[in-house]
Protein backbone atom coordinates (compact mmCIF):
# COMPACT_ATOMS: atom_id res chain seq x y z
CA UNK A 1 0.00 0.00 0.00
CA UNK A 2 1.73 3.60 -1.67
CA UNK A 3 0.42 5.91 0.94
CA UNK A 4 2.42 8.86 -0.22
CA UNK A 5 0.45 7.91 -3.97
CA UNK A 6 -3.00 8.10 -1.96
CA UNK A 7 -3.08 11.59 -1.26
CA UNK A 8 -6.22 13.40 -1.59
CA UNK A 9 -6.12 16.10 -4.22
CA UNK A 10 -7.10 19.02 -2.13
CA UNK A 11 -3.55 18.05 -0.37
CA UNK A 12 -1.83 18.80 -3.77
CA UNK A 13 -2.72 22.21 -4.78
CA UNK A 14 -1.39 25.60 -3.48
CA UNK A 15 -4.24 26.65 -1.80
CA UNK A 16 -5.03 26.88 1.49
CA UNK A 17 -6.29 23.74 2.79
CA UNK A 18 -9.51 23.86 5.40
CA UNK A 19 -10.19 19.97 5.04
CA UNK A 20 -8.59 17.72 7.94
CA UNK A 21 -9.70 16.83 11.40
CA UNK A 22 -11.48 18.98 13.66
CA UNK A 23 -7.99 19.31 15.52
CA UNK A 24 -7.52 22.05 12.41
CA UNK A 25 -10.32 24.23 12.99
CA UNK A 26 -8.85 26.99 14.36
CA UNK A 27 -5.72 26.30 12.23
CA UNK A 28 -3.86 29.26 10.30
CA UNK A 29 -5.46 29.46 6.47
CA UNK A 30 -2.50 30.61 4.59
CA UNK A 31 -0.65 29.35 1.75
CA UNK A 32 2.58 28.97 3.79
CA UNK A 33 1.56 27.01 7.09
CA UNK A 34 -0.31 24.84 3.99
CA UNK A 35 2.70 23.96 2.80
CA UNK A 36 3.98 23.21 5.74
CA UNK A 37 1.42 20.85 6.64
CA UNK A 38 1.52 19.25 3.15
CA UNK A 39 5.27 19.10 4.15
CA UNK A 40 5.16 17.46 7.07
CA UNK A 41 2.13 14.34 6.06
CA UNK A 42 4.35 13.86 2.98
CA UNK A 43 7.37 13.09 5.14
CA UNK A 44 5.32 10.80 7.63
CA UNK A 45 3.22 8.73 4.55
CA UNK A 46 6.92 8.40 3.29
CA UNK A 47 7.88 6.56 6.42
CA UNK A 48 4.86 4.92 6.69
CA UNK A 49 5.90 3.35 2.72
CA UNK A 50 9.71 3.00 3.26
CA UNK A 51 9.55 1.02 6.70
CA UNK A 52 6.40 -0.60 5.84
CA UNK A 53 4.78 0.86 9.15
CA UNK A 54 1.17 -0.09 8.84
CA UNK A 55 1.72 -4.12 7.95
CA UNK A 56 -0.58 -5.95 10.65
CA UNK A 57 -1.30 -2.66 12.58
CA UNK A 58 -4.65 -2.58 14.49
CA UNK A 59 -3.92 0.37 17.11
CA UNK A 60 -1.66 2.32 17.84
CA UNK A 61 -0.62 4.19 21.44
CA UNK A 62 0.50 7.74 20.75
CA UNK A 63 3.25 8.51 23.33
CA UNK A 64 1.99 12.74 24.09
CA UNK A 65 4.97 13.89 26.42
CA UNK A 66 3.34 17.63 25.91
CA UNK A 67 6.20 19.00 23.52
CA UNK A 68 6.14 20.21 20.32
CA UNK A 69 7.31 17.31 18.96
CA UNK A 70 4.59 14.52 20.38
CA UNK A 71 1.64 17.17 19.69
CA UNK A 72 2.46 17.67 15.77
CA UNK A 73 3.30 13.53 15.75
CA UNK A 74 -0.68 13.42 17.07
CA UNK A 75 -1.83 16.08 14.80
CA UNK A 76 -0.66 14.72 11.87
CA UNK A 77 -1.64 11.21 12.07
CA UNK A 78 -4.96 12.40 13.40
CA UNK A 79 -5.14 14.82 9.96
CA UNK A 80 -4.00 11.13 8.10
CA UNK A 81 -6.55 9.03 9.63
CA UNK A 82 -9.58 11.87 8.89
CA UNK A 83 -8.26 11.76 5.12
CA UNK A 84 -8.75 7.84 4.93
CA UNK A 85 -4.97 7.11 4.98
CA UNK A 86 -4.43 5.44 8.69
CA UNK A 87 -6.47 2.56 8.92
CA UNK A 88 -5.44 2.23 12.43
CA UNK A 89 -7.30 2.90 15.33
CA UNK A 90 -5.02 5.68 17.56
CA UNK A 91 -4.64 5.54 21.34
CA UNK A 92 -2.87 8.79 22.88
CA UNK A 93 -1.28 8.49 26.60
CA UNK A 94 0.64 10.60 29.14
CA UNK A 95 2.89 9.50 31.44
CA UNK A 96 2.56 11.61 34.13
CA UNK A 97 6.16 11.43 36.14
CA UNK A 98 5.94 13.08 39.02
CA UNK A 99 8.14 16.30 38.11
CA UNK A 100 7.43 19.37 39.97
CA UNK A 101 4.50 21.48 38.74
CA UNK A 102 3.57 19.58 35.93
CA UNK A 103 0.22 21.07 35.26
CA UNK A 104 -2.04 17.46 35.13
CA UNK A 105 -5.21 19.47 33.66
CA UNK A 106 -3.69 20.76 30.40
CA UNK A 107 -3.23 17.09 28.46
CA UNK A 108 -6.82 16.02 29.42
CA UNK A 109 -8.44 18.88 28.60
CA UNK A 110 -6.48 19.17 25.40
CA UNK A 111 -7.34 16.33 24.35
CA UNK A 112 -10.92 15.85 25.19
CA UNK A 113 -11.60 19.24 23.57
CA UNK A 114 -10.42 17.80 20.57
CA UNK A 115 -12.49 14.05 21.01
CA UNK A 116 -9.40 11.70 21.14
CA UNK A 117 -9.25 8.48 23.10
CA UNK A 118 -6.47 9.33 25.92
CA UNK A 119 -4.98 7.41 28.94
CA UNK A 120 -3.56 9.50 31.22
CA UNK A 121 -0.79 7.36 33.61
CA UNK A 122 0.40 8.39 37.15
CA UNK A 123 4.12 7.05 37.81
CA UNK A 124 6.40 9.16 40.28
CA UNK A 125 9.61 7.62 37.81
CA UNK A 126 10.90 11.61 39.01
CA UNK A 127 11.84 10.62 42.85
CA UNK A 128 13.67 7.51 41.44
CA UNK A 129 15.60 9.39 39.22
CA UNK A 130 16.33 11.98 41.86
CA UNK A 131 17.37 9.16 44.18
CA UNK A 132 19.43 7.05 41.64
CA UNK A 133 21.16 9.29 39.66
CA UNK A 134 24.64 11.66 41.38
CA UNK A 135 24.24 15.11 41.37
CA UNK A 136 25.40 17.09 38.00
CA UNK A 137 24.78 13.64 36.30
CA UNK A 138 21.93 13.95 33.38
CA UNK A 139 19.00 11.93 33.94
CA UNK A 140 17.94 11.47 30.58
CA UNK A 141 19.06 7.67 30.16
CA UNK A 142 17.53 6.50 33.42
CA UNK A 143 14.26 8.46 32.22
CA UNK A 144 13.86 7.54 28.98
CA UNK A 145 14.37 3.67 30.51
CA UNK A 146 11.36 4.19 32.98
CA UNK A 147 9.39 6.16 30.64
CA UNK A 148 9.49 3.29 27.96
CA UNK A 149 9.07 0.27 30.17
CA UNK A 150 5.90 1.97 31.46
CA UNK A 151 4.67 2.81 27.86
CA UNK A 152 5.24 -0.55 27.03
CA UNK A 153 2.49 -2.00 29.43
CA UNK A 154 0.17 0.09 28.74
CA UNK A 155 -0.08 -0.28 25.09
CA UNK A 156 -0.02 -3.89 26.06
CA UNK A 157 -3.16 -3.22 28.67
CA UNK A 158 -4.71 -1.16 25.80
CA UNK A 159 -4.12 -3.96 22.94
CA UNK A 160 -1.93 -1.59 21.10
CA UNK A 161 0.26 -3.19 18.18
CA UNK A 162 2.78 -0.16 18.73
CA UNK A 163 4.19 2.15 20.36
CA UNK A 164 4.21 5.60 18.54
CA UNK A 165 7.15 8.36 19.40
CA UNK A 166 7.78 11.59 18.42
CA UNK A 167 11.26 11.58 17.50
CA UNK A 168 12.60 13.83 14.68
CA UNK A 169 14.86 13.67 11.75
CA UNK A 170 17.54 15.87 14.47
CA UNK A 171 16.59 13.36 16.98
CA UNK A 172 17.74 10.64 14.54
CA UNK A 173 21.19 12.27 13.77
CA UNK A 174 22.06 13.60 17.10
CA UNK A 175 21.75 10.46 18.64
CA UNK A 176 23.99 8.80 15.59
CA UNK A 177 26.87 11.41 16.65
CA UNK A 178 26.49 10.61 20.38
CA UNK A 179 26.80 7.03 19.41
CA UNK A 180 30.22 7.98 17.14
CA UNK A 181 31.52 10.15 19.30
CA UNK A 182 31.08 8.60 22.63
CA UNK A 183 29.89 4.86 22.43
CA UNK A 184 32.65 4.03 19.63
CA UNK A 185 30.07 2.60 17.54
CA UNK A 186 27.66 3.56 14.02
CA UNK A 187 24.06 3.06 15.80
CA UNK A 188 20.81 5.74 15.49
CA UNK A 189 16.92 5.50 16.26
CA UNK A 190 15.96 2.94 13.95
CA UNK A 191 12.27 4.15 12.26
CA UNK A 192 10.91 1.02 13.25
CA UNK A 193 12.04 -1.48 16.33
CA UNK A 194 11.12 -4.35 17.56
CA UNK A 195 11.17 -4.57 21.06
CA UNK A 196 13.26 -7.03 23.34
CA UNK A 197 10.33 -9.20 23.78
CA UNK A 198 8.95 -9.40 20.76
CA UNK A 199 5.55 -8.24 20.89
CA UNK A 200 5.10 -4.49 20.35
CA UNK A 201 6.67 -2.45 17.09
CA UNK A 202 8.41 0.91 18.44
CA UNK A 203 7.68 3.21 15.43
CA UNK A 204 8.46 7.11 14.55
CA UNK A 205 6.76 8.35 11.52
CA UNK A 206 8.53 11.93 12.11
CA UNK A 207 11.94 10.17 11.23
CA UNK A 208 12.50 12.56 7.66
CA UNK A 209 10.54 15.50 9.73
CA UNK A 210 12.86 18.40 10.49
CA UNK A 211 12.59 19.69 14.21
CA UNK A 212 12.12 23.41 12.66
CA UNK A 213 9.26 22.83 10.88
CA UNK A 214 8.10 20.81 13.99
CA UNK A 215 8.14 24.20 15.32
CA UNK A 216 6.82 26.01 13.13
CA UNK A 217 4.29 23.51 12.84
CA UNK A 218 3.41 23.89 16.66
CA UNK A 219 3.41 27.60 16.67
CA UNK A 220 0.89 27.71 14.04
CA UNK A 221 -1.27 25.11 15.54
CA UNK A 222 -1.10 27.14 19.44
CA UNK A 223 -0.56 23.62 20.98
CA UNK A 224 -0.30 23.80 24.71
CA UNK A 225 3.29 23.07 25.24
CA UNK A 226 4.57 21.51 28.70
CA UNK A 227 8.45 22.44 29.06
CA UNK A 228 10.49 19.86 30.68
CA UNK A 229 11.30 20.70 34.15
CA UNK A 230 13.47 17.50 34.61
CA UNK A 231 16.15 16.99 31.42
CA UNK A 232 15.20 20.18 29.84
CA UNK A 233 16.68 22.27 32.68
CA UNK A 234 20.09 20.64 32.53
CA UNK A 235 23.33 22.15 30.66
CA UNK A 236 25.60 20.37 29.39
CA UNK A 237 24.29 17.59 28.27
CA UNK A 238 26.19 15.71 25.24
CA UNK A 239 22.84 15.57 22.84
CA UNK A 240 23.00 19.64 22.89
CA UNK A 241 26.72 19.45 21.89
CA UNK A 242 25.50 16.97 19.11
CA UNK A 243 22.47 19.83 18.32
CA UNK A 244 25.15 22.70 18.86
CA UNK A 245 27.73 20.94 16.32
CA UNK A 246 24.38 20.08 13.33
CA UNK A 247 22.89 23.16 13.51
CA UNK A 248 26.47 24.76 12.82
CA UNK A 249 26.88 22.28 9.74
CA UNK A 250 23.95 22.75 8.50
CA UNK A 251 24.51 27.00 8.30
CA UNK A 252 27.45 26.57 6.71
CA UNK A 253 26.53 24.45 4.48
CA UNK A 254 22.51 24.03 4.23
CA UNK A 255 21.27 20.88 3.04
CA UNK A 256 24.03 18.08 4.95
CA UNK A 257 21.47 17.27 7.71
CA UNK A 258 19.37 16.03 5.06
CA UNK A 259 22.24 13.99 3.36
CA UNK A 260 23.36 12.88 6.38
CA UNK A 261 19.80 11.13 7.08
CA UNK A 262 19.98 9.90 3.51
CA UNK A 263 23.69 8.12 4.52
CA UNK A 264 22.23 6.66 7.19
CA UNK A 265 19.87 4.48 4.67
CA UNK A 266 22.70 3.67 2.29
CA UNK A 267 25.08 1.37 3.95
CA UNK A 268 28.01 -0.53 2.54
CA UNK A 269 29.08 -3.02 4.99
CA UNK A 270 32.19 -3.33 2.94
CA UNK A 271 33.59 0.05 2.96
CA UNK A 272 33.75 -0.26 7.20
CA UNK A 273 35.69 -2.22 9.14
CA UNK A 274 33.29 -4.63 11.10
CA UNK A 275 34.07 -8.24 10.38
CA UNK A 276 30.81 -9.19 11.73
CA UNK A 277 29.16 -7.33 9.14
CA UNK A 278 31.24 -8.46 6.07
CA UNK A 279 33.03 -11.54 5.48
CA UNK A 280 36.33 -9.68 4.53
CA UNK A 281 38.59 -13.03 5.18
CA UNK A 282 36.83 -14.48 2.66
CA UNK A 283 38.18 -11.64 0.49
CA UNK A 284 40.22 -13.73 -2.26
CA UNK A 285 42.50 -12.52 -5.73
CA UNK A 286 41.03 -14.28 -8.59
CA UNK A 287 43.61 -16.77 -9.86
CA UNK A 288 45.21 -15.10 -13.57
CA UNK A 289 44.95 -18.51 -14.85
Amino acid sequence: MNIAANIADEMESGEADTSGHALFADAPRSVSFNKLRKRLLRQVRQAFDDFDMLKGQKRWLIGLSGGKDSYGLLALLLDLKWRGLLPVELIACNLDQGQPNFPKHVLPDYLTRIGVRHRIEYRDTYSIVKAKVPEGATYCSLCSRLRRGNLYRIAREEGCDALVLGHHREDILETFFMNFFHGGRLASMPAKLLNDEGDLMVLRPLAYAAEDDLAKFAAAMQFPIIPCDLCGSQDGLQRNAMKDMLADIERRMPGRKDTMLRALAHVNPSHLLDPKLFDFSGLTVADPS
